[in-house]
């Protein structure tokens, strides 16, 4: 696999038959759990000593999301203006709470933040979701992911090589289909949460929506979490070769996190038992 950034088509070509005597290549991609438009993405070209300054960047990060491009440029001993330009192409703005990978467009609807003082109830009382960069062996994509604020349980996820908002959107469908809709929605105010087609999908479903204010790294905490969990306990240990690799690999440790990992603050049961056993309580 050459050295390109993000991933390649071939990376999904091999898994992808286009001959019209199979299921339409859409419809192969959303069952490899891999957005559409990553079919068709023409990557452009990444040296492989600037990735591995991107993947650095990303590991300490992590770590301290409040580093800016100083510190972070002295602890790697990169010079500072290298940082910054890595910086603002995987979305991280320093000082902010976490990586920003879209800037809020102008044009659309910011909503409040609506959860100030409210401690989810029940699952699908309150839903969080973001986008994290996510290293590849020879790139880098994107992951979202939809979580169950009550119970931690990771209700739907999708990977995608491009920042458009039908990753999100495909991941939101997804689980609503699975679980429904959830009362209040928590995102970032990244442009793929303010699209039009996001938020008219939430009102569509009757759902609020809330959206973190800028700076304010407790707004959406318990993704930060798990972001951090999944990046430690899986992401930093391997080195996927492809998407599918990166997805197959990912799937394993979401049904780790949500059936066999066990939370001190559920007093060690696991995100499904505590989803399941309080959503059939509710019936």
């Amino acid at each position: 696999m050459s050295s390109e950034h993000k991933l390649t088509p071939k990376d999904i070509a091999s898994h992808i038959n286009k001959t019209e005597s199979v299921l339409p290549p859409g419809i192969q991609a959303q069952l490899l759990g891999i957005s559409r438009s990553s079919l068709y993405y023409q990557p452009k070209l990444i040296k492989p000593e600037t990735l591995l300054i991107m993947n650095r960047i990303d590991r300490l990060y992590t770590a301290h999301p409040f580093y800016g491009s100083r510190k972070i440029a002295k602890d790697i001993g990169v010079n500072r203006k290298q940082v910054q330009r890595l910086m603002r192409e995987m979305g991280i703005e320093a000082l902010y709470p976490k990586p920003n990978l879209s800037k809020h467009n102008p044009l659309h609807k910011v909503y409040p933040y609506l959860l100030k003082g409210v401690t989810a109830q029940c699952p699908n009382h309150i839903v969080g979701t973001d986008i994290t960069y996510i290293k590849m062996a020879q790139g880098f994509c994107y992951l979202t992911a939809f979580m169950d604020w009550y119970s931690r349980y990771v209700l739907s996820w999708r990977l995608s090589i491009t920042l458009e908002t039908t990753f999100c959107l495909e991941a939101a469908e997804e689980f609503v289909k699975s679980f429904g809709a959830p009362e209040i929605i928590n995102e970032d105010q990244g442009s793929q949460n303010t699209d039009q087609m996001m938020t008219s999908f939430w009102e569509g479903h009757g759902t609020q929506i809330s959206m973190d204010s800028r700076g304010r790294a407790l707004d959406n905490v318990f993704t930060e979490r798990l972001w951090r969990s999944v990046k430690y306990e899986e992401v930093y240990l391997k080195e996927y070769a492809t998407v599918l690799e990166a997805k197959e690999s990912l799937e394993s440790y979401f049904r780790f996190y949500n059936y066999e990992r066990k939370h001190q603050s559920h007093n060690y049961k696991t995100p499904a038992e505590i989803y399941f056993e309080r959503r059939n309580n509710l019936v």
